[in-house]
């Protein structure tokens, strides 16, 4: 049996970050061969992996940052379990040095980022061995990149968010700084309307005609109340009806002759609706669904009177964002 001391193990714990006592029985178990106990300490990472597939990892780090030559950003997510292992110096550095290397080769994908290494050890590798070291679910979550004239970053306090813009002239540091600080701060989804796929509007204009029709029940439903002397707000569901019972502010009576209202008003309405007037109504909250997440119809963070698209114009007649990327935890 080989002998085991203090230096070895402080050296594989050096090595791999891995505690003392998991340092020191793996070289037990590889009677000293450093090259194998990395390796059992992997393949212990790799059940453990396993064990916490199904566990939530909803905490992490997400950084941005852009290449020596600012035509290339990326923004990435790592993710872990809890805000004490996310909020560690250690796995803030492992995330950007993950991010430096991703930047260097300009990955594009995660698949391509997995795919590069670190000292000679794959990334996809690496990540596995944090959860070695850590004892929590790890993952590579997402990766997103942009390219451009000039690209700018910009990472929230807190590493919780983060995004990357991409501007096609360069000489304007500030203007792309407040573009990626607009971009973390008012979430756009698109960067114009025309981005949106077409299934994405399809599905906000049907929840809008809904929301639009429902909305005309209401009306109706209340008007009718009104005219039956009751209160619309002492039945407007069955926990009201109960409890506004039990105060004596309605009576049994009150509670029937509503809910024969509301469900006779409410089949007459929906018969009888005006579907061009709820179509207006479902274009006009697509519009406003277009304004607030579109980033060059946003009104501008800094100055709620004018848009994105102005700010930019006001600052040179040609200069454009040409791309953008974002991520957030838990979004």
């Amino acid at each position: 049996m080989a002998n085991i001391t203090a230096q070895d193990v402080n050296k594989l714990r050096q090595l791999t970050g891995v505690g003392m006592m998991d340092c020191k029985k793996a070289l037990v178990e590889c009677e000293g061969d450093f090259d194998k106990a990395i390796e059992y300490l992997r393949e212990k990472g790799q059940k453990l992996a396993a064990k916490r597939a199904d566990r939530a990892a909803n905490e992490g780090v997400v950084l941005a940052k852009v290449n020596d030559d600012k035509t290339f950003g990326a923004v990435i997510m790592i993710n872990c379990e809890t805000d004490f292992v996310a909020n560690n110096k250690d796995f803030v550095d492992f995330t950007q040095s993950v991010l430096d290397t991703a930047l260097q080769a300009k990955a594009k994908t995660i698949a391509d980022v997995n795919a590069l290494e670190i000292n000679g050890t794959k990334i996809e590798t690496l990540v596995l061995d944090q959860l070695a070291k850590i004892g929590e679910k790890i993952s590579l979550s997402d990766y997103k990149v942009v390219e451009g004239a000039s690209v700018y970053a910009y990472t929230h306090p807190g590493n919780r968010m983060a995004s990357v813009v991409a501007m096609n002239k360069a000489g304007f540091d500030q203007v792309g700084k407040n573009m990626t600080m607009q971009v973390v701060s008012m979430r756009p989804q698109a960067l114009t309307k025309e981005d949106f796929p077409q299934n994405v509007i399809d599905e906000e204009m049907k929840v809008n005609i809904e929301k639009s029709k429902q909305e005309q029940v209401q009306k109706a439903v209340e008007a009718a109340l009104r005219k039956a002397g009751i209160n619309p707000a002492h039945v407007d569901s069955e926990d009201h009806m109960e409890s506004n019972m039990a105060k004596g502010w309605i009576t049994a009576e009150d509670v029937a002759k509503a809910k024969e209202v509301i469900a006779k008003t409410s089949e007459e309405k929906l018969a009888n609706m005006n579907e061009q007037m709820i179509q207006n109504i479902a274009k006009g909250r697509l519009e406003k669904f277009f304004k607030e997440n579109t980033l060059l119809s946003q009104e501008y963070f800094a100055d709620n009177k004018k848009n994105v698209e102005s700010y930019l114009k006001e600052e040179d007649k040609e200069l454009k964002v040409t791309a953008f990327a974002r991520l957030e935890l838990g979004a």
